[in-house]
């Protein structure tokens, strides 16, 4: 089957192309109803038309960036080009009645063809994008106001932030649909042939028995299909309804508080960083390094810098790079996202890899079942007419004669009824959406079919560390500032560290805490004091708190210059502040041996900044490692003076710092993973930990899960691309925490290579080969066989051979 559909159609496991896809279902759906068979799988008809939505996407950028060169060039030939640029009159735009009256100065479509259109000259007439706020009654600082009834006119007037999702089909669609079966069709006209026929000749009511007999079959078949069919799409509507629940960080009534993506208005403030989706066409407001992945909208893989200058961030794409503050401009159906998810939202997904070979198992059979089904009729027909010629009554037929030929007709179309598994594929999606349901109430949530797919066979699960594991709820325990090695569970713990922390070494830690973050400390509506971020970022800013420190005092002592995020990459954020008293200063936070490598003195514990002689490197290492084989997550703090200032465009540095101290954070094992591991084991399924984190923390965690055991290896991503083939065929069973892997090169190694030289490998399969020639040989009497002849043998062993290539195509099933 695997070659079958790569030679003659190159159907692939994912990623068909739609053409590739439109050919095979036109040759699936020959048999049996395709309508069915495809009903949970991607609409064609419907990529077409956002694949062309898209082209218009890029061809839209592609002359927006043609024409702002051509105007660049215009700027250098003439002033009048710059006039054309700058100067607008207020005659080209004016504002609706009905936006005046709601108490707004632009509206919706005037803000859309902004931001859609990258238009730079509407942005400038409208005063940037603080004349927009200012015209959309918002503040860029606190956000919407929601207790007033100007609130509410803005939902009136731009909508609300939600797509236009196709009306549920009812009951009588599916029975329609069912009924397009073409065998289901078949069988009706024998029925009516068959009621015709009978009633001629038998009357009412004998002559009924036969047709009612086929129209009540074909009534239970399409009952019982479409009541299934319609259950199942309620359950595929509220599993999509759990995949779009998307909270995101937004500013109103001048706090910092969570919201959904729905409830979004043009105006409110939203906070994004690396890896959020933007959630509605919007214009940048502040932040630094900031790169959109916009191949989603456009199909262009370059990221697209958004600044000042380039301040139009779209709907779908997602932040690459960087932090920032955006400003909602249009929401819902107005944003061009919206526009293709109209499109998109009967697309479906692609076929899982089995459904793509279910469908050519039934496609295959079902031209054999066809086949048969007109051999079987043409032999009956044939014996029914030779039988007359024999007589000399072929031009005479009788009704009985007639009744016979139909009985030919539906023993034909029973042939293809049974042969062709139309619902097969069909039975394979709603085992998996069941098993997604189940999974649902075990509060675990699988956004694609396929995930389900592979798991009844697996039999190795490599999981995350960092709230997968653990609660992700972390908490700074212990310290070691100023090279003083301090716990701090309890708040006594952090006013006494306080205490001992000389005064300049006290503000360092301040500053660096709250400057070089991607949290947030916040009064909330009700007047408590609340930390926003990630959980890491958390724990480091209740440290900053504890310590008596004030974030927003803190803030506005100095100016933020540079901000260069945290990725995976890296493994380190960094900032540049500008000093009250003159001069800029780089603070630099991350994994403590990468922050570490990079200083060269460290504070004493008299707050003097010396030297990193071997000694502090020895005894900063060794504390890093004791905090990490007590299962804690380490963090190194550090910083540096900027003597010789900082160009805009470049880097900051990443040596030269000064230490400040190391912090271990406690991240505590989610309750009922050592169970969940322990039964996993009994099952057979080996858990392995791949983390990024430092390798003694991945390990002492591993131990307190269950998952590193006695004679189980904890490996570096270094060490282990080190290893040659016949090492790692010995390692690889026995690995069960990675450290630092990367996916890439993960790829590139075959442990399917040498397996023969696997000794427990050759040892079962050469056990499994006697013991079957001993019970088939020679033990007839207690297993019930007969001794094989050599030819029965080979028969025998080229079945089994054939099970080689059937393994190694199911090995090509995406895991």
């Amino acid at each position: 089957m695997e070659s079958y559909l790569q030679e003659n159609f190159d159907v692939r496991s994912k990623h068909s192309s739609t053409e590739v896809l439109e050919r095979w279902r036109n040759l699936c759906g020959v048999v049996k109803n395709p309508k069915r068979r495809f009903r949970f799988t991607a609409n064609l008809s419907k990529r077409h038309e956002a694949d062309a939505m898209r082209k218009t996407n890029q061809s839209l950028i592609f002359g927006f960036s043609t024409l702002q060169e051509k105007l660049r060039i215009a700027v250098l030939v003439s002033k009048a080009a710059i006039q054309f640029l700058m100067g607008v009159s207020p005659s080209d735009y004016t504002v609706p009645e009905e936006v005046k009256a709601a108490g707004f100065q632009v509206c919706a479509d005037e803000l859309g063809s902004i931001v859609e259109g990258h238009d730079v000259k509407k942005l400038k007439f409208h005063n940037g994008v603080s004349g927009i706020a200012e015209k959309l009654s918002t503040s860029i600082t606190d956000g919407l106001t929601t207790d007033n009834d100007l609130f509410n006119r803005r939902q009136e007037i731009y909508g609300i932030n939600r797509f236009a999702e196709s009306e549920p089909r009812g009951f009588w669609v599916f029975v329609w649909e069912a009924l397009q079966d073409m065998t289901l069709m078949i069988l009706g006209v024998c029925a009516f042939v068959s009621l015709i026929v009978g009633l001629a000749m038998e009357g009412w009511p004998k002559g009924a028995h036969d047709g009612l007999g086929i129209v009540a079959s074909i009534l239970l078949v399409v009952f019982v299909t479409a009541t299934s069919d319609y259950r199942q799409s309620l359950q595929f509507r509220d599993l999509d309804k759990e995949k779009k629940k998307i909270i995101i960080h937004a500013t109103r009534n001048g706090f910092r508080q969570k919201l959904s993506i729905y409830d979004l208005l043009p105006g409110d403030i939203v906070h994004l960083g690396i890896g959020d989706q933007v959630p509605a066409d919007g214009l940048f407001v502040s932040g630094f390094s900031v790169s959109i992945d916009e191949s989603s909208l456009t199909g262009e893989s370059e990221p697209v810098m958004v600044n000042a200058e380039n301040p139009f961030m779209l709907s779908g794409t997602k932040i690459q790079d960087g932090s920032c503050k955006m400003m909602v401009a249009t929401v819902g159906m107005r944003t061009q996202w919206g526009k293709l998810m109209a499109t998109l939202s009967e697309g479906g997904d692609d076929e899982t890899p089995l459904q793509v070979k279910l469908n050519g198992v039934a496609t295959i059979i079902g031209k054999a079942g066809l086949f048969f089904a007109v051999v079987t009729f043409a032999v009956l027909v044939q014996g029914l007419f030779s039988h007359k010629l024999e007589e000399g009554t072929i031009w005479s037929w009788s009704g009985d004669e007639a009744l016979k030929m139909l009985e030919f007709f539906a023993v034909a179309v029973t042939i293809v009824v049974v042969a062709v598994p139309e619902g097969l594929p069909l039975a394979v999606t709603l085992s998996l959406a069941f098993a997604m349901k189940k999974m649902m109430n075990d509060k675990a949530l699988v956004r694609h079919l396929a995930a389900c797919e592979t798991m009844g066979s697996a039999t190795c699960i490599c999981s995350d560390k960092t709230g997968t594991l653990t609660t992700n709820h972390m908490t700074v325990v212990k310290t070691c500032i100023c090279m003083n090695v301090k716990e701090i569970s309890n708040t006594d713990g952090a006013s006494s560290l306080r205490s001992e922390l000389p005064e300049s070494a006290a503000k360092l830690v301040l500053q660096s805490i709250f400057s070089n973050t991607g949290g947030e400390v916040v009064v909330n509506k009700d007047g408590k004091r609340e930390i926003l971020g990630s959980p890491t970022e958390t724990a480091i800013l209740e440290l900053g708190l504890s310590l008596g420190g004030d974030f927003q005092e803190v803030r506005q002592a100095s100016k933020l210059v540079k901000v260069e995020p945290f990725n995976s990459t890296k493994k380190r954020m960094g900032v540049v502040v500008e000093l009250p008293e003159g001069g800029l200063r780089a603070h630099c936070k991350g994994a403590s041996e990468i922050v570490l490598a990079s200083c060269d003195k460290v504070i004493n514990s008299n707050g003097e900044v010396v030297t990193l002689d071997e000694a502090a490197i020895n005894y900063l290492k060794a504390t890093i490692d004791q905090f990490a084989n007590e299962a804690l997550r380490t963090l190194c703090l550090a910083y540096m003076e900027l003597e010789n200032g900082l160009l805009p465009d470049n880097p900051i540095p990443v040596s030269g710092y000064t230490c400040i101290g190391i912090v271990g954070i406690k991240d505590p094992v989610r309750p009922g993973v050592k169970e969940s591991v322990a039964v996993c084991r009994s099952a057979g399924i080996t858990v392995r930990m791949v983390t990024g984190d430092n390798i003694n923390t991945a390990k002492a965690i591993a131990r307190e899960c269950g998952i590193l055991t006695d004679d189980g290896i904890a490996i570096e991503g270094p060490d282990f691309r080190e290893k040659n083939l016949e090492e790692l065929i010995e390692l690889i069973p026995k690995i069960q925490v990675f450290n630092e892997i990367s996916s890439r090169e993960m790829e590139e190694i075959n442990v399917f290579k040498g397996i023969l030289d696997n000794y427990v490998f050759v040892a079962v399969l050469g056990i499994t080969v006697i013991f079957q020639i001993i019970i088939v040989e020679f033990l007839g009497t207690f297993a019930n066989t007969t001794p094989l002849t050599f030819s029965q043998w080979f028969v025998c062993l080229f079945i089994g051979f054939l099970g080689m290539p059937i393994a190694a195509g199911l090995k090509k099933i995406p895991v």
